[in-house]
């Protein structure tokens, strides 16, 4: 039996019915998914345990129909990333670029994205960023706003606001709740850079990327972005 049969073996040892019929609820874009239902902490333990998984075997993963030999891929690619010298870590961005077309959910994108496109493209051009944020694929968009997570708490916010400004007029749900989300942290680095995004953007925001952002507002104040939005619609 190979490294990857082990793997899967260990997944499917860890199987929990009651859990894969609770998680599915949390991915209706991943209708033909199977899950197993094993926790994020088992993951992480499995993943530990097959850090040195070939490219190849987690490129298997990847493609998997299997959420949960998805997210492992993900867990074991960051780990490798981070223990990783400059050479090797260029080899694993450029490998998980190459192949985002099979990421496929939002916890792909949200375990991958900010350990491993953020920490290499820091201190590197962030065209690529656009690129993705301009793609037609919501995987691509979402990555290229959650990779910015890493930005934001290293101290550099400019990234996300632009990219955030971009993605403004995305149709997504959960497009809309990543870039909430990041907007949401770049307040805790800079509550009056926030403020200053938000009030120059709030009527054109979609509703939910607004109440992610304002989430950490005191009470009286996002009710009154929200009442503010909620006017300019009416009166569209």
């Amino acid at each position: 039996m190979n490294v990857l049969e082990n793997l899967r073996k260990e997944l499917k040892r860890n199987t929990n019915k009651e859990k894969a019929v609770n998680y599915r609820k949390y991915f209706k874009n991943s209708k033909d998914d199977l899950f197993l239902g094993i926790s994020v902490p088992i993951i992480r333990k499995i993943a530990k345990e097959f850090y040195h998984l070939k490219k190849q075997d987690i490129l298997v993963l990847m493609k998997s129909r299997v959420h949960d030999e998805r997210s492992i891929a993900n867990v074991i690619l960051c780990n490798q990333f981070k223990k990783s010298d400059e050479e090797r870590r260029a080899k694993i961005f450029n490998f998980y670029i190459k192949n985002r077309k099979y990421i496929r959910d939002w916890d792909s994108v949200d375990d991958s994205a900010p350990y491993i496109v953020g920490p290499y493209l820091i201190d590197r051009d962030k065209k690529l960023l656009y690129q993705l944020a301009e793609s037609n694929r919501i995987w691509d968009r979402r990555i290229a706003i959650v990779s910015t997570l890493y930005f934001i708490r290293q101290g550099h916010l400019t990234d996300t606001l632009r990219l955030a400004k971009l993605l403004l007029d995305d149709q997504e749900d959960l497009i809309h709740k990543a870039v909430g989300w990041m907007l949401r942290e770049v307040g805790k680095k800079d509550i009056l850079l926030l403020k200053k995004f938000i009030n120059k953007y709030h009527k054109k925001m979609p509703r939910t990327m607004l109440r992610y952002a304002i989430e950490r507002f005191p009470s009286d104040e996002r009710k009154s972005y929200l009442i503010k939005q909620r006017g300019k619609n009416h009166e569209s």
